[in-house]
Protein backbone atom coordinates (compact mmCIF):
# COMPACT_ATOMS: atom_id res chain seq x y z
CA UNK A 1 0.00 0.00 0.00
CA UNK A 2 2.99 2.73 0.74
CA UNK A 3 3.98 1.88 -2.88
CA UNK A 4 0.59 3.05 -3.75
CA UNK A 5 0.14 5.92 -2.05
CA UNK A 6 3.64 6.99 -3.15
CA UNK A 7 2.32 6.99 -6.54
CA UNK A 8 -0.99 8.86 -5.83
CA UNK A 9 0.58 11.21 -3.42
CA UNK A 10 2.98 11.68 -6.65
CA UNK A 11 0.04 12.67 -8.93
CA UNK A 12 -2.14 14.62 -7.04
CA UNK A 13 0.82 16.86 -6.41
CA UNK A 14 1.07 17.25 -10.57
CA UNK A 15 -2.59 17.78 -10.37
CA UNK A 16 -2.15 20.58 -7.52
CA UNK A 17 0.05 22.17 -9.22
CA UNK A 18 -1.50 22.09 -12.85
CA UNK A 19 -5.13 23.00 -11.03
CA UNK A 20 -4.27 25.41 -8.41
CA UNK A 21 -0.56 26.26 -8.93
CA UNK A 22 3.18 25.49 -8.65
CA UNK A 23 4.46 24.72 -4.76
CA UNK A 24 0.98 24.67 -3.25
CA UNK A 25 1.95 20.89 -1.55
CA UNK A 26 4.07 18.78 -1.58
CA UNK A 27 3.65 15.33 -2.50
CA UNK A 28 4.99 14.48 1.20
CA UNK A 29 2.16 16.47 2.96
CA UNK A 30 -0.21 14.96 0.52
CA UNK A 31 1.05 11.09 1.79
CA UNK A 32 0.43 12.13 5.10
CA UNK A 33 -3.16 12.97 4.68
CA UNK A 34 -4.28 10.07 2.92
CA UNK A 35 -5.96 7.77 5.46
CA UNK A 36 -8.41 4.29 5.37
CA UNK A 37 -11.70 4.89 5.14
CA UNK A 38 -13.78 2.93 8.83
CA UNK A 39 -16.38 1.43 5.81
CA UNK A 40 -14.58 -0.69 3.25
CA UNK A 41 -17.57 0.35 1.08
CA UNK A 42 -16.37 3.58 1.04
CA UNK A 43 -13.52 3.01 -0.66
CA UNK A 44 -9.92 1.96 -0.05
CA UNK A 45 -8.28 4.65 0.45
CA UNK A 46 -9.49 8.42 0.90
CA UNK A 47 -7.97 12.33 0.69
CA UNK A 48 -10.01 14.40 2.67
CA UNK A 49 -9.98 17.86 1.68
CA UNK A 50 -11.23 19.91 4.38
CA UNK A 51 -7.22 21.07 5.62
CA UNK A 52 -6.35 22.10 1.78
CA UNK A 53 -9.87 24.53 1.63
CA UNK A 54 -7.69 27.03 3.17
CA UNK A 55 -4.42 26.86 1.29
CA UNK A 56 -6.38 26.01 -2.05
CA UNK A 57 -8.73 28.88 -1.41
CA UNK A 58 -11.55 26.42 -2.43
CA UNK A 59 -14.59 24.46 -0.94
CA UNK A 60 -13.28 21.12 0.40
CA UNK A 61 -15.98 19.67 -2.87
CA UNK A 62 -14.36 21.66 -5.30
CA UNK A 63 -11.45 20.75 -4.65
CA UNK A 64 -12.26 16.66 -4.29
CA UNK A 65 -14.22 17.25 -7.67
CA UNK A 66 -11.07 18.93 -9.24
CA UNK A 67 -8.80 16.56 -7.97
CA UNK A 68 -10.78 13.30 -8.63
CA UNK A 69 -11.17 14.84 -12.45
CA UNK A 70 -7.54 14.91 -12.72
CA UNK A 71 -6.24 11.53 -11.23
CA UNK A 72 -5.83 8.48 -13.66
CA UNK A 73 -4.19 5.95 -12.10
CA UNK A 74 -3.90 1.90 -13.28
CA UNK A 75 -4.17 0.68 -9.95
CA UNK A 76 -7.39 2.27 -8.75
CA UNK A 77 -11.60 1.32 -10.99
CA UNK A 78 -12.92 4.23 -9.43
CA UNK A 79 -12.41 7.98 -7.74
CA UNK A 80 -15.51 8.97 -6.58
CA UNK A 81 -16.12 12.40 -4.11
CA UNK A 82 -17.96 12.02 -1.34
CA UNK A 83 -18.93 15.52 1.35
CA UNK A 84 -15.46 16.82 0.82
CA UNK A 85 -13.78 13.49 0.36
CA UNK A 86 -11.65 11.95 -2.64
CA UNK A 87 -12.72 8.10 -2.02
CA UNK A 88 -10.64 5.86 -3.72
CA UNK A 89 -11.33 1.90 -4.83
CA UNK A 90 -8.76 -0.51 -5.61
CA UNK A 91 -8.37 -2.12 -9.58
CA UNK A 92 -8.10 -5.21 -7.24
CA UNK A 93 -6.67 -7.39 -9.92
CA UNK A 94 -4.18 -5.12 -10.89
CA UNK A 95 -3.19 -3.56 -7.43
CA UNK A 96 -3.14 -7.92 -6.58
CA UNK A 97 -0.80 -8.87 -8.99
CA UNK A 98 1.38 -5.55 -8.35
CA UNK A 99 1.56 -6.70 -4.45
CA UNK A 100 2.26 -10.43 -4.91
CA UNK A 101 5.38 -9.92 -7.73
CA UNK A 102 6.64 -7.25 -5.46
CA UNK A 103 6.62 -9.90 -1.91
CA UNK A 104 7.52 -12.74 -4.35
CA UNK A 105 10.53 -10.53 -5.44
CA UNK A 106 11.92 -9.34 -2.41
CA UNK A 107 10.86 -12.77 -0.02
CA UNK A 108 11.69 -12.09 3.64
CA UNK A 109 13.24 -8.30 2.83
CA UNK A 110 9.37 -7.38 1.61
CA UNK A 111 8.50 -4.29 3.81
CA UNK A 112 12.16 -3.10 4.28
CA UNK A 113 12.69 0.17 3.07
CA UNK A 114 16.60 -0.02 3.22
CA UNK A 115 16.69 3.42 5.28
CA UNK A 116 19.43 2.27 8.47
CA UNK A 117 21.98 1.68 4.98
CA UNK A 118 25.40 2.88 6.21
CA UNK A 119 24.15 3.75 9.68
CA UNK A 120 24.91 2.41 13.36
CA UNK A 121 22.54 2.45 15.82
CA UNK A 122 23.25 0.96 19.36
CA UNK A 123 21.00 -0.86 21.67
CA UNK A 124 21.22 -0.95 25.37
CA UNK A 125 19.03 -3.31 26.75
CA UNK A 126 17.77 -6.25 29.17
CA UNK A 127 20.85 -5.10 31.80
CA UNK A 128 19.96 -7.27 34.95
CA UNK A 129 21.13 -6.87 37.92
CA UNK A 130 23.54 -9.79 38.80
CA UNK A 131 22.94 -12.10 41.29
CA UNK A 132 18.87 -11.32 40.87
CA UNK A 133 17.34 -13.35 38.92
CA UNK A 134 15.21 -13.01 35.57
CA UNK A 135 11.98 -12.19 36.57
CA UNK A 136 8.21 -10.48 34.83
CA UNK A 137 9.56 -7.55 35.23
CA UNK A 138 12.61 -7.89 33.06
CA UNK A 139 10.42 -8.75 30.22
CA UNK A 140 9.52 -5.66 28.83
CA UNK A 141 13.13 -4.05 28.47
CA UNK A 142 14.60 -7.21 26.72
CA UNK A 143 11.79 -8.21 24.44
CA UNK A 144 10.67 -4.50 23.08
CA UNK A 145 14.50 -4.03 23.12
CA UNK A 146 15.31 -7.25 21.50
CA UNK A 147 12.44 -6.47 18.78
CA UNK A 148 13.60 -3.04 18.12
CA UNK A 149 17.15 -4.13 17.48
CA UNK A 150 15.55 -6.42 14.61
CA UNK A 151 13.48 -4.29 13.21
CA UNK A 152 16.70 -1.73 13.06
CA UNK A 153 18.44 -4.66 11.66
CA UNK A 154 15.24 -5.17 8.76
CA UNK A 155 15.49 -1.34 7.98
CA UNK A 156 18.79 -1.69 7.28
CA UNK A 157 21.28 -0.48 10.20
CA UNK A 158 24.14 -2.32 11.84
CA UNK A 159 23.16 -2.49 15.26
CA UNK A 160 24.90 -3.26 18.09
CA UNK A 161 22.61 -4.98 20.90
CA UNK A 162 24.86 -4.14 24.55
CA UNK A 163 23.34 -5.66 27.87
CA UNK A 164 24.87 -3.22 30.26
CA UNK A 165 24.97 -5.63 33.23
CA UNK A 166 24.36 -4.24 36.54
CA UNK A 167 27.56 -5.72 37.95
CA UNK A 168 28.22 -3.08 40.74
CA UNK A 169 27.07 -0.79 43.45
CA UNK A 170 26.24 -1.55 46.64
CA UNK A 171 24.11 -4.28 46.80
CA UNK A 172 27.44 -5.95 46.10
CA UNK A 173 28.68 -4.91 49.56
CA UNK A 174 25.27 -6.38 51.13
CA UNK A 175 25.60 -10.12 49.29
CA UNK A 176 29.15 -9.99 50.24
CA UNK A 177 28.48 -9.79 53.82
CA UNK A 178 25.57 -12.58 53.88
CA UNK A 179 27.73 -15.19 51.48
CA UNK A 180 30.49 -14.55 54.24
CA UNK A 181 27.61 -14.49 57.45
CA UNK A 182 25.33 -17.71 56.06
CA UNK A 183 26.31 -18.69 52.51
CA UNK A 184 28.73 -21.73 51.29
CA UNK A 185 30.34 -21.99 48.02
CA UNK A 186 28.59 -25.41 47.87
CA UNK A 187 24.95 -24.30 48.14
CA UNK A 188 25.67 -21.60 45.49
CA UNK A 189 27.13 -23.57 42.74
CA UNK A 190 24.17 -25.85 43.60
CA UNK A 191 21.35 -23.32 43.84
CA UNK A 192 23.07 -20.69 41.55
CA UNK A 193 21.44 -17.29 41.40
CA UNK A 194 18.55 -18.36 43.60
CA UNK A 195 20.97 -19.15 46.13
CA UNK A 196 22.31 -15.71 45.62
CA UNK A 197 18.72 -14.09 45.78
CA UNK A 198 17.92 -15.98 48.59
CA UNK A 199 20.97 -14.78 50.73
CA UNK A 200 19.93 -11.00 49.24
CA UNK A 201 16.91 -11.42 50.71
CA UNK A 202 17.83 -12.67 54.24
CA UNK A 203 20.43 -9.50 54.55
CA UNK A 204 17.84 -7.02 53.40
CA UNK A 205 15.35 -8.18 55.87
CA UNK A 206 17.98 -8.27 58.44
CA UNK A 207 18.69 -4.96 58.16
CA UNK A 208 15.10 -4.18 58.00
CA UNK A 209 14.92 -5.98 61.62
CA UNK A 210 18.00 -3.70 63.20
CA UNK A 211 16.98 -0.42 61.92
CA UNK A 212 13.45 -1.25 63.36
CA UNK A 213 14.97 -2.42 66.68
CA UNK A 214 17.32 0.51 67.03
CA UNK A 215 14.36 2.93 66.84
CA UNK A 216 11.63 1.40 69.39
CA UNK A 217 10.16 3.53 71.60
CA UNK A 218 11.26 6.61 69.52
CA UNK A 219 9.34 9.41 67.80
CA UNK A 220 9.00 9.70 64.36
CA UNK A 221 11.21 12.16 64.55
CA UNK A 222 14.15 10.78 66.90
CA UNK A 223 13.06 7.91 65.00
CA UNK A 224 14.74 9.66 61.62
CA UNK A 225 17.45 10.23 62.92
CA UNK A 226 18.89 7.38 65.29
CA UNK A 227 17.68 4.50 62.76
CA UNK A 228 20.45 2.57 61.96
CA UNK A 229 21.86 -0.93 61.23
CA UNK A 230 26.13 -2.76 61.92
CA UNK A 231 25.22 -5.16 59.16
CA UNK A 232 24.49 -2.27 56.75
CA UNK A 233 27.31 -0.51 57.43
CA UNK A 234 29.50 -3.72 56.97
CA UNK A 235 27.91 -3.85 53.98
CA UNK A 236 29.05 -0.53 52.30
CA UNK A 237 32.52 -1.24 53.85
CA UNK A 238 32.82 -4.33 52.05
CA UNK A 239 31.80 -2.36 48.62
CA UNK A 240 34.31 0.11 49.79
CA UNK A 241 36.76 -2.35 49.55
CA UNK A 242 35.49 -3.99 46.33
CA UNK A 243 36.04 -0.16 45.08
CA UNK A 244 39.57 -0.36 46.56
CA UNK A 245 40.54 -3.62 45.14
CA UNK A 246 40.58 -5.62 47.86
CA UNK A 247 41.11 -9.48 46.28
CA UNK A 248 38.71 -11.72 48.49
CA UNK A 249 35.95 -9.38 47.12
CA UNK A 250 36.86 -9.03 43.74
CA UNK A 251 37.24 -12.67 43.62
CA UNK A 252 33.87 -13.47 45.19
CA UNK A 253 31.77 -10.70 43.06
CA UNK A 254 33.60 -12.04 39.62
CA UNK A 255 32.01 -15.14 40.73
CA UNK A 256 28.53 -13.92 41.46
CA UNK A 257 28.58 -12.14 38.03
CA UNK A 258 29.63 -15.58 36.67
CA UNK A 259 27.22 -17.59 38.14
CA UNK A 260 24.28 -14.94 37.03
CA UNK A 261 25.30 -15.00 33.35
CA UNK A 262 24.84 -18.76 33.32
CA UNK A 263 21.32 -18.46 34.16
CA UNK A 264 20.53 -15.63 32.44
CA UNK A 265 21.90 -17.28 29.13
CA UNK A 266 19.33 -20.11 29.36
CA UNK A 267 16.56 -17.57 29.10
CA UNK A 268 18.15 -15.67 26.24
CA UNK A 269 18.92 -18.93 24.65
CA UNK A 270 15.13 -19.76 25.08
CA UNK A 271 14.18 -16.26 23.43
CA UNK A 272 16.18 -16.44 20.72
CA UNK A 273 18.24 -13.33 22.01
CA UNK A 274 22.12 -12.70 21.71
CA UNK A 275 24.09 -10.31 22.59
CA UNK A 276 27.36 -8.04 21.14
CA UNK A 277 28.64 -6.78 23.98
CA UNK A 278 28.63 -7.97 28.06
CA UNK A 279 30.19 -4.69 29.34
CA UNK A 280 28.33 -3.72 32.54
CA UNK A 281 28.65 -0.69 34.75
CA UNK A 282 31.96 -2.04 36.54
CA UNK A 283 33.56 -1.67 32.89
CA UNK A 284 32.71 2.41 33.37
CA UNK A 285 34.74 2.94 36.54
CA UNK A 286 37.91 4.03 35.26
CA UNK A 287 36.08 6.18 32.69
CA UNK A 288 33.81 8.38 34.97
CA UNK A 289 36.67 10.62 36.44
CA UNK A 290 37.26 12.41 33.09
CA UNK A 291 34.11 13.15 32.64
CA UNK A 292 33.98 14.68 35.87
CA UNK A 293 37.06 16.25 35.28
CA UNK A 294 35.28 17.85 32.12
CA UNK A 295 32.71 19.07 33.93
CA UNK A 296 34.35 20.62 36.59
CA UNK A 297 36.58 22.24 33.90
CA UNK A 298 33.50 23.50 32.24
CA UNK A 299 32.26 25.55 35.22
CA UNK A 300 29.38 22.72 35.17
CA UNK A 301 29.52 21.24 38.64
CA UNK A 302 27.96 22.62 41.87
CA UNK A 303 28.93 21.85 45.62
CA UNK A 304 25.27 20.99 47.42
CA UNK A 305 25.97 20.35 50.74
CA UNK A 306 29.18 18.06 49.91
CA UNK A 307 27.44 16.68 47.41
CA UNK A 308 29.09 17.55 43.40
CA UNK A 309 25.62 18.77 41.25
CA UNK A 310 24.68 19.68 37.71
CA UNK A 311 22.22 22.36 37.80
CA UNK A 312 18.85 22.16 35.86
CA UNK A 313 16.71 24.35 36.91
CA UNK A 314 16.77 26.49 34.00
CA UNK A 315 15.38 23.20 32.30
CA UNK A 316 12.89 22.84 34.80
CA UNK A 317 14.36 19.06 36.21
CA UNK A 318 15.75 18.61 39.81
CA UNK A 319 19.87 18.52 40.03
CA UNK A 320 21.67 15.84 38.61
CA UNK A 321 23.65 14.18 40.64
CA UNK A 322 27.34 13.07 39.79
CA UNK A 323 29.55 12.31 43.18
CA UNK A 324 27.86 11.76 46.56
CA UNK A 325 29.31 13.50 49.42
CA UNK A 326 31.80 10.66 50.10
CA UNK A 327 33.27 11.66 46.24
CA UNK A 328 31.27 7.65 45.30
CA UNK A 329 29.81 7.82 41.61
CA UNK A 330 25.98 7.42 40.64
CA UNK A 331 24.31 6.09 37.77
CA UNK A 332 24.10 9.13 35.98
CA UNK A 333 27.90 9.41 35.92
CA UNK A 334 28.24 6.08 34.81
CA UNK A 335 26.00 6.57 31.96
CA UNK A 336 27.74 9.58 30.58
CA UNK A 337 31.12 7.98 30.74
CA UNK A 338 29.46 4.91 28.91
CA UNK A 339 28.22 6.90 26.51
CA UNK A 340 30.66 9.02 25.81
CA UNK A 341 32.79 5.30 25.30
CA UNK A 342 29.89 4.07 22.87
CA UNK A 343 30.14 6.94 20.39
CA UNK A 344 34.10 6.63 20.37
CA UNK A 345 33.75 2.57 19.94
CA UNK A 346 30.60 2.54 16.98
CA UNK A 347 30.22 6.17 16.07
CA UNK A 348 26.37 5.69 16.69
CA UNK A 349 23.91 7.54 14.50
CA UNK A 350 21.61 7.10 17.11
CA UNK A 351 21.96 5.48 20.89
CA UNK A 352 19.07 3.51 22.11
CA UNK A 353 18.08 2.92 25.90
CA UNK A 354 14.68 0.49 26.68
CA UNK A 355 14.04 1.03 30.39
CA UNK A 356 10.99 1.44 32.40
CA UNK A 357 9.02 4.85 32.38
CA UNK A 358 10.26 5.38 35.95
CA UNK A 359 13.63 6.46 34.83
CA UNK A 360 12.56 8.72 31.91
CA UNK A 361 13.38 11.42 34.71
CA UNK A 362 16.79 10.20 34.90
CA UNK A 363 17.66 9.77 31.33
CA UNK A 364 16.03 13.33 30.54
CA UNK A 365 18.68 15.42 33.03
CA UNK A 366 21.86 12.82 32.05
CA UNK A 367 21.13 13.67 28.48
CA UNK A 368 20.75 17.43 29.27
CA UNK A 369 23.87 17.10 31.00
CA UNK A 370 25.87 15.46 27.97
CA UNK A 371 24.27 18.73 25.88
CA UNK A 372 25.32 21.12 28.00
CA UNK A 373 29.17 19.18 28.36
CA UNK A 374 29.36 20.45 24.48
CA UNK A 375 28.63 16.05 22.80
CA UNK A 376 27.28 17.04 19.34
CA UNK A 377 26.20 13.86 19.00
CA UNK A 378 23.34 14.61 22.39
CA UNK A 379 20.39 14.39 20.23
CA UNK A 380 21.09 10.88 19.30
CA UNK A 381 20.41 9.66 22.29
CA UNK A 382 16.68 8.42 22.34
CA UNK A 383 14.98 7.05 26.06
CA UNK A 384 12.32 4.27 24.94
CA UNK A 385 10.01 3.95 28.13
CA UNK A 386 7.36 1.55 28.92
CA UNK A 387 4.98 0.73 31.96
CA UNK A 388 5.17 -1.19 34.74
CA UNK A 389 4.49 -4.96 36.01
CA UNK A 390 2.67 -5.74 38.76
CA UNK A 391 1.58 -9.05 40.15
CA UNK A 392 -2.06 -9.16 40.96
CA UNK A 393 -1.81 -5.20 41.63
CA UNK A 394 1.28 -5.54 43.84
CA UNK A 395 4.57 -3.95 43.02
CA UNK A 396 7.44 -6.26 41.99
CA UNK A 397 10.25 -6.38 44.45
CA UNK A 398 13.55 -8.92 44.41
CA UNK A 399 14.65 -7.44 48.13
CA UNK A 400 11.14 -8.93 49.81
CA UNK A 401 10.53 -12.40 47.01
CA UNK A 402 7.61 -10.76 45.15
CA UNK A 403 8.59 -11.76 42.15
CA UNK A 404 7.34 -14.38 39.21
CA UNK A 405 10.56 -15.64 37.90
CA UNK A 406 10.60 -15.87 33.69
CA UNK A 407 12.30 -19.73 33.67
CA UNK A 408 9.09 -20.99 36.28
CA UNK A 409 6.72 -18.82 34.11
CA UNK A 410 8.01 -20.40 30.86
CA UNK A 411 8.20 -23.88 32.30
CA UNK A 412 4.33 -23.40 33.52
CA UNK A 413 3.70 -22.46 29.85
CA UNK A 414 6.07 -25.29 27.91
CA UNK A 415 4.18 -27.74 30.08
CA UNK A 416 1.24 -26.90 28.78
CA UNK A 417 1.72 -26.97 25.28
CA UNK A 418 3.50 -29.74 25.71
CA UNK A 419 0.50 -31.56 27.33
CA UNK A 420 -1.89 -30.71 24.13
CA UNK A 421 1.49 -31.78 21.85
CA UNK A 422 1.72 -34.86 23.18
CA UNK A 423 -2.32 -35.81 22.40
CA UNK A 424 -1.06 -35.06 18.51
CA UNK A 425 1.74 -36.02 18.24
CA UNK A 426 3.70 -39.10 19.25
CA UNK A 427 7.16 -37.92 18.66
CA UNK A 428 8.87 -37.04 21.87
CA UNK A 429 11.55 -34.71 20.27
CA UNK A 430 8.76 -32.85 17.66
CA UNK A 431 6.25 -32.27 20.99
CA UNK A 432 9.12 -30.63 23.18
CA UNK A 433 10.29 -28.47 20.30
CA UNK A 434 6.74 -27.31 19.37
CA UNK A 435 5.87 -26.83 23.29
CA UNK A 436 8.92 -24.49 23.53
CA UNK A 437 8.44 -22.78 20.54
CA UNK A 438 4.42 -22.03 21.16
CA UNK A 439 5.27 -21.94 25.00
CA UNK A 440 7.29 -19.16 25.07
CA UNK A 441 6.13 -17.67 22.16
CA UNK A 442 2.81 -17.30 23.55
CA UNK A 443 4.24 -14.99 26.95
CA UNK A 444 5.83 -12.98 24.70
CA UNK A 445 2.97 -12.15 22.23
CA UNK A 446 0.61 -11.27 25.80
CA UNK A 447 3.56 -8.78 26.45
CA UNK A 448 3.62 -7.43 23.41
CA UNK A 449 0.34 -7.15 22.29
CA UNK A 450 0.01 -4.12 24.84
CA UNK A 451 1.19 -0.72 23.76
CA UNK A 452 4.68 -0.55 25.30
CA UNK A 453 3.78 2.17 28.13
CA UNK A 454 0.40 0.79 29.30
CA UNK A 455 1.18 -0.21 32.96
CA UNK A 456 0.48 -4.47 32.86
CA UNK A 457 -1.27 -6.43 35.89
CA UNK A 458 0.16 -9.50 35.58
CA UNK A 459 -2.15 -12.19 35.96
CA UNK A 460 -0.73 -16.16 35.11
CA UNK A 461 -4.02 -17.54 33.61
CA UNK A 462 -3.97 -14.45 31.08
CA UNK A 463 -0.60 -15.07 30.23
CA UNK A 464 -1.00 -18.38 29.63
CA UNK A 465 -4.48 -18.55 27.95
CA UNK A 466 -3.93 -19.98 24.34
CA UNK A 467 -7.97 -18.43 23.46
CA UNK A 468 -8.44 -15.57 20.78
CA UNK A 469 -5.90 -13.13 19.61
CA UNK A 470 -3.02 -14.81 21.18
CA UNK A 471 0.82 -16.30 20.23
CA UNK A 472 -0.32 -19.50 19.52
CA UNK A 473 -2.94 -18.67 17.71
CA UNK A 474 -0.63 -16.72 15.46
CA UNK A 475 1.62 -19.37 14.83
CA UNK A 476 -1.05 -22.17 13.71
CA UNK A 477 -1.70 -20.16 11.43
CA UNK A 478 2.05 -19.48 10.31
CA UNK A 479 1.96 -23.62 10.34
CA UNK A 480 -1.35 -23.56 8.12
CA UNK A 481 -0.12 -22.05 5.69
CA UNK A 482 2.99 -24.39 5.64
CA UNK A 483 0.75 -27.28 5.53
CA UNK A 484 -0.97 -25.41 2.50
CA UNK A 485 2.35 -25.13 0.52
CA UNK A 486 3.46 -28.70 1.03
CA UNK A 487 0.79 -30.55 -0.37
CA UNK A 488 1.06 -28.44 -3.54
CA UNK A 489 4.55 -29.76 -4.89
CA UNK A 490 4.73 -27.13 -8.00
CA UNK A 491 1.78 -24.38 -9.19
CA UNK A 492 1.98 -22.22 -12.58
CA UNK A 493 2.45 -18.20 -12.50
CA UNK A 494 -1.46 -16.72 -12.21
CA UNK A 495 -3.08 -14.97 -14.79
CA UNK A 496 -5.78 -12.55 -13.29
CA UNK A 497 -7.45 -11.49 -16.84
CA UNK A 498 -11.14 -12.59 -16.63
CA UNK A 499 -11.06 -13.38 -13.26
CA UNK A 500 -13.35 -11.04 -10.49
CA UNK A 501 -11.39 -11.10 -6.88
CA UNK A 502 -13.68 -12.37 -3.94
CA UNK A 503 -14.27 -10.13 -0.70
CA UNK A 504 -12.00 -12.30 1.03
CA UNK A 505 -8.81 -12.24 -1.60
CA UNK A 506 -9.03 -8.63 -1.69
CA UNK A 507 -8.78 -8.36 2.03
CA UNK A 508 -5.98 -10.63 2.05
CA UNK A 509 -3.84 -8.39 -0.38
CA UNK A 510 -4.17 -5.31 1.51
CA UNK A 511 -3.70 -6.81 4.86
CA UNK A 512 0.03 -8.23 2.84
CA UNK A 513 -0.18 -4.71 1.16
CA UNK A 514 -0.04 -2.52 4.71
CA UNK A 515 3.29 -4.25 6.10
CA UNK A 516 5.72 -2.14 4.92
CA UNK A 517 3.83 1.18 6.44
CA UNK A 518 3.23 -0.95 9.70
CA UNK A 519 7.37 -1.29 9.80
CA UNK A 520 7.27 2.26 9.25
CA UNK A 521 5.11 3.04 12.01
CA UNK A 522 6.67 0.82 14.53
CA UNK A 523 10.26 1.71 14.16
CA UNK A 524 9.17 5.78 14.18
CA UNK A 525 7.09 5.26 17.40
CA UNK A 526 9.09 2.43 18.65
CA UNK A 527 6.50 0.63 19.47
CA UNK A 528 6.82 -3.02 18.65
CA UNK A 529 2.96 -3.77 19.80
CA UNK A 530 2.14 -2.21 15.99
CA UNK A 531 3.81 -5.09 14.67
CA UNK A 532 1.65 -7.78 16.92
CA UNK A 533 -1.54 -5.98 16.00
CA UNK A 534 -0.78 -6.32 12.78
CA UNK A 535 -0.10 -9.92 13.01
CA UNK A 536 -3.72 -10.28 14.24
CA UNK A 537 -4.93 -8.80 11.31
CA UNK A 538 -3.31 -10.46 8.83
CA UNK A 539 -4.10 -13.62 10.55
CA UNK A 540 -7.68 -12.66 10.70
CA UNK A 541 -7.35 -11.58 7.10
CA UNK A 542 -5.89 -14.96 6.32
CA UNK A 543 -8.34 -17.17 7.99
CA UNK A 544 -11.09 -16.41 6.43
CA UNK A 545 -9.48 -16.29 3.20
CA UNK A 546 -8.43 -19.99 4.31
CA UNK A 547 -12.22 -21.31 5.35
CA UNK A 548 -14.10 -19.79 2.25
CA UNK A 549 -11.68 -19.95 -0.65
CA UNK A 550 -10.53 -23.43 -1.96
CA UNK A 551 -7.06 -23.18 -2.43
CA UNK A 552 -5.27 -26.94 -3.34
CA UNK A 553 -8.54 -28.42 -4.62
CA UNK A 554 -9.47 -25.42 -6.70
CA UNK A 555 -10.76 -26.29 -9.93
CA UNK A 556 -10.17 -23.15 -12.21
CA UNK A 557 -5.88 -23.19 -12.59
CA UNK A 558 -5.38 -19.72 -13.22
CA UNK A 559 -8.01 -18.54 -10.04
CA UNK A 560 -5.79 -21.63 -7.92
CA UNK A 561 -2.42 -20.22 -9.12
CA UNK A 562 -3.28 -17.00 -7.86
CA UNK A 563 -4.86 -18.50 -4.48
CA UNK A 564 -1.39 -20.40 -3.96
CA UNK A 565 0.46 -17.62 -4.40
CA UNK A 566 -1.28 -15.53 -1.85
CA UNK A 567 -1.11 -17.76 0.40
CA UNK A 568 2.93 -18.31 -0.22
CA UNK A 569 3.01 -14.40 0.40
CA UNK A 570 1.06 -15.12 3.38
CA UNK A 571 3.41 -17.22 5.02
CA UNK A 572 6.84 -15.16 3.95
CA UNK A 573 4.83 -12.51 5.57
CA UNK A 574 3.86 -13.77 8.71
CA UNK A 575 6.84 -15.10 8.97
CA UNK A 576 8.73 -11.83 9.00
CA UNK A 577 6.72 -10.13 11.15
CA UNK A 578 6.83 -13.12 13.86
CA UNK A 579 10.67 -12.81 13.69
CA UNK A 580 10.76 -9.10 14.45
CA UNK A 581 8.61 -9.57 17.61
CA UNK A 582 10.64 -12.58 18.88
CA UNK A 583 8.25 -15.20 18.38
CA UNK A 584 8.93 -18.37 16.33
CA UNK A 585 7.84 -20.05 13.49
CA UNK A 586 7.38 -23.85 13.38
CA UNK A 587 6.02 -25.50 10.09
CA UNK A 588 4.01 -27.95 12.12
CA UNK A 589 2.00 -27.43 15.45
Amino acid sequence: MLVLKKKIAALLESAVAEKFGQGLLTKEEIMGMLEYPPDKEMGDLALPCFKLSKTLRRSPMDIAKTLGEALVCDELSSVDVVAGYLNLKLNANVFAARVLREIAEKGNKYGSSGEGKGKTVVLDYSSPNVAKPFHIGHLGTTVIGHSLKLMHEFAGYNCVGINYLGDWGTQFGKLIVAYKKWGSKEKVEEGGVDELVALYVKINNAIKDEEDESVKGLSEEEAARARHSELADLSRAEFAKLEQGDEENLALWRWFVSVSLVEYEKTYKQLGITFDSYKGESFYTDKMPAQVEKLREMGLLEIDDGASIVNLDKWGMPVCLILKRDGSTLYPTRDIAAAVYRKGEYNFDKAIYVTSAAQSLHFAQWFKVVELMGYDWYDKLVHVPYGTVSINGAKLATRTGNVILLKDLFAEAISRVYDIAKEKNPNEEDCRRIAEQVGVGAIVFHYLSNNRMRDINFVMEDALSFDGNTGPYAQYTYARTCSVLEKIKESDSFDLSGIELCSEEHELVKALAVFPEKIANALSDYEPSVITRYILDLCAAFNRFYHDCKIASCEESSRRAFRVALTAATKDVLGTALHLICIATPEKI
